[in-house]
């Protein structure tokens, strides 16, 4: 970097230097935590906020965040939580098994974990330290590293609590876990670092419902690691839920690491935020692994949604499928880059990539720039992507019906997201969703 570069990433990370020098001071922790933090500092402040000059970047400028100055969320549970996270669970309230996190901190007494499994562990990632060590000490960090990206070593270097979800082997978690972070604005600008560590063992399965909301009226913005270990023949039905006040800024990495035989299939769903980053990372480290991942956004108004995704064959036998859809309109953008990587000698590799965006409005964007890195032989691997507006065909076909015009239009844009709402096995979210997104449309109209 030039001498101007430098200063200019000096003085941008030089008030997190100050404030991790500060949390340092009054964090407890192991030694082996606290070299994991400094490590993340000390990468953060050589790299800085990334830039358009960045080509993991350069569709996404992140100055919203990186001119800003965040501080760290006061403790408590500031106005409008309660309400927040009534909005989103789902269930019928005695089936519920729910772990509430405000700004990044366990809150028990917005929780209920009442009937969970023998052995299994759901909470305080700041508990399972004590409780867990040398089971968090072996994964925390070990894939979402420092290394990463920027977000991911800030993340890092203020770890301190979050969600720890942790089950035994061969044990089976009938009801559907929901973890709910709440990020809530201050008088002054805060910054939530929103942690997750979620362990199986071999043959566990567990299906969680991870969602990021907003509450209060202050400047936030979440920054948001989660790492998820599945073990051999372990099975895994995950959703990402991300509707973060439409003021707000969220920039997150997703990690999971797969064992022989697994099942990992992830959902994620994108509808708040003005700013908003997500990093999916998933490694098939197993043979026979096999990974799902998919996405549908919501957008309007000036929002951002810039999903990166990596689907990483390390072993042979390995199947994925990756399918990303986008609505957009008004102003609103997409940015979807998705890379699938066969590693050498991980033969017989079926791997799946699709990215569609529908266009609601001349303003509305999507750029999709799809990547495959080959070292294997004997694979079969395809990418594609689509862009354009609403069919005129359809819509004229719709219309002569007696349906209309924007109602039509809804119907059409319904049934293009409709295709990742099906993948939804739990019925009680998949409704939730359903009414979210036929809410968005029907607010297009007025």
């Amino acid at each position: 970097m030039t001498a101007v570069a430098v200063e200019r990433v000096a003085e941008r990370t030089a008030p997190y230097v100050t404030a991790h020098e500060e949390f340092v001071r009054a964090s407890a922790g192991p030694a082996w935590l606290q070299d994991l933090r400094q490590e993340a500092i000390t990468r953060f402040a050589a790299v800085g906020f990334p830039t358009t000059r960045d080509e993991a970047w350069r569709f996404t400028s992140v100055e919203r965040v990186a001119a800003g100055r965040f501080s760290a969320p006061p403790s408590g549970i500031p106005a409008g939580v309660r309400e927040a996270v009534a909005r989103v669970v789902v269930g019928e309230p005695h089936e519920r098994l729910v772990a509430t996190f405000v700004n990044g901190r366990f809150t028990k007494e917005l929780s209920t974990l009442v009937g969970l499994p023998s052995g299994v562990v759901v909470g305080s990632l700041a508990d399972a330290m004590r409780s867990h060590g040398d089971l968090v000490r072996t994964h925390l960090g070990r894939y979402a590293s420092a290394e990463a990206n920027p977000f991911t070593a800030l993340s890092t270097a203020f770890v301190a609590d979050g969600a720890f979800v942790y089950v035994p082997r061969n044990v089976v978690v009938e009801q559907p876990l929901q973890i709910v972070f709440v990020s809530s604005g201050g008088e002054e600008p805060i910054v939530s670092q929103t942690r997750a560590l979620f362990v199986l063992e071999e043959s566990a399965q567990l299906s969680l419902i991870e969602q990021y909301v907003g509450a209060g009226e202050g400047t936030y913005w979440t920054n948001a690691v989660t790492e998820w270990v599945v073990g051999d023949n372990a099975v895994v039905d995950a959703y990402r839920i991300q509707r973060e006040r439409t003021d707000a800024s969220h920039t997150a990495t997703t990690w999971s690491r797969q064992g022989r035989s697994s099942v990992f299939s992830a959902v994620n769903f994108a509808f708040g935020g003005h700013l908003c980053r997500h990093d999916i990372h998933a490694v098939l480290d197993g043979e026979g692994a096999e990974c799902t991942v998919n996405g549908l956004s919501v957008l309007r108004g000036n929002q951002l949604m810039d999903h990166h995704t990596t689907i990483d064959h390390a072993k042979p036998h390995c199947n994925s499928w990756e399918l990303f859809n986008g609505v957009y309109d008004e102003r609103a953008r997409g940015v979807f880059t998705g890379r699938i990587i066969v590693r050498p000698g991980a033969q017989k590799t079926d791997s799946k990539q699709t990215s569609n965006s529908l266009l609601l409005s001349e303003d509305a964007r999507s750029d999709s720039q799809p990547q495959l890195e080959i070292y294997a032989d004997d694979v079969k691997c395809t990418h594609g992507a689509t862009l354009g507006p609403i069919d005129e065909k359809s819509l004229f076909y719709l219309q002569s019906r007696g349906i209309g015009g924007q109602a039509a239009r809804n119907l059409l844009t319904y049934g293009f997201g409709a295709e990742i709402l099906n993948s939804v096995s739990l019925e009680p979210l998949r409704a939730h969703l359903d009414d979210v997104v036929h809410a968005r449309l029907e607010n297009r109209a007025h």
